[in-house]
């Protein structure tokens, strides 16, 4: 198992650097410039801009540097629009703020959706059955653009339960909306994908073994068939728990929490190229982690993956 680990960690670690090198390429290589504006600035201030940022240095010397400062200091470089703020101090403000709901989004996504998966499959047929695959449906169907407004519209606007926006500190009357407009989509896929595998690994032989040998109901479903069905669900969770902490964009929009995700929409319109950078060399860092823990549970739950 230790060696499958550092084969993985091998193959991250210059996943990673490679996607910062790609990444800087570009976006040098779009048009425009951080200091691009409607109105041109006077040549002698352009090149004292350029020559403040390093943005007069040769293009592969701009990219070591930038390389180097993330590797060596964990240091993505200061904010081209805001000038008294750094990517570092502008991550550190808005991605806490989406790492709390997001990660209680995966959460409840998870629990409700395996716990849906998992009736709807032993009760194949039944009212049950039926009952989850039309909520899972349902909640397929409603995006978390089109689940956001609607929220709003009801909780906030006709039965005035609970605020339409802000963050306060993550109280839990501000953090109720951004989960179950973030949630629910994932939670139907989950629902999904976990009914599917847990109907075939029922029909399997060691099922009939252990059912034949006289075995609870309950230790058949939690010993036997539940652990061979989490495999599909496992390799779904990896990029699902990195969309939901990253890919907030409309969340964080619609109810104004200050996440990462509307720091990376105001750097694309502000054309801060060193703060779209972080943000994606976040991500990407990000999926790669749980991609590698993925695999790992992946491996640990079928040792086959192991040789």
């Amino acid at each position: 198992m230790i060696s499958y680990i550092v084969k993985r960690l091998a193959i991250a670690i210059p996943t990673l650097l490679l996607l910062i090198i790609v990444s800087f390429l570009l976006m040098h290589a779009a048009p425009g410039g951080p200091f691009t504006q409607e109105r041109a600035l006077p040549p002698q201030v352009l090149a004292n801009l350029e020559a403040k940022y390093g943005l007069d240095q040769p293009l592969w010397r701009q990219m070591v540097n930038y390389v180097w400062g993330i590797v060596a200091h964990f240091d993505f470089g200061p904010s081209f629009i805001y000038k008294d703020r750094s990517v570092n101090q502008i991550i550190a403000q808005g991605f806490p703020v989406t790492l709390t709901y997001g990660a209680i989004s995966f959460a409840v996504a998870v629990i409700v959706g395996v716990t849906l998966g998992v009736a709807a499959a032993i009760r194949h047929n039944s009212w049950l059955d039926y009952l989850a695959v039309g909520v899972s449906i349902g909640a397929q169907v409603l995006p978390n653009f089109v689940m956001a407004p609607i929220l709003v519209l009801v909780f906030t606007l006709w039965l005035r339960w609970l605020p339409g926006g802000g963050w306060e500190g993550g109280q839990w009357e501000y953090i109720v909306m951004p989960v179950i407009a973030l949630s629910t989509s994932f939670m139907a896929s989950i629902a999904r994908i976990t009914r599917s595998s847990m109907l075939e690994v029922l029909n399997s032989n060691h099922i009939r073994t252990a059912r034949a040998k006289g075995l609870p109901e309950r230790k058949v479903i939690l010993r036997h068939a539940l652990k061979p069905a989490m495999l599909p669900v496992i390799s779904y969770l990896g990029p699902a728990f990195v969309t939901m902490i990253t890919g907030s964009v409309v969340v964080d929009i619609y109810f104004s929490t200050g996440g990462i995700g509307k720091a990376f929409v105001d750097s694309a319109l502000n054309r801060d190229y060193a703060v779209m950078m972080g943000v994606t060399i976040l991500v990407g860092a990000l999926t790669i982690l749980f991609n590698l823990v993925v695999d790992i549970l992946y491996a640990w739950i079928d040792p086959k993956i192991r040789y």
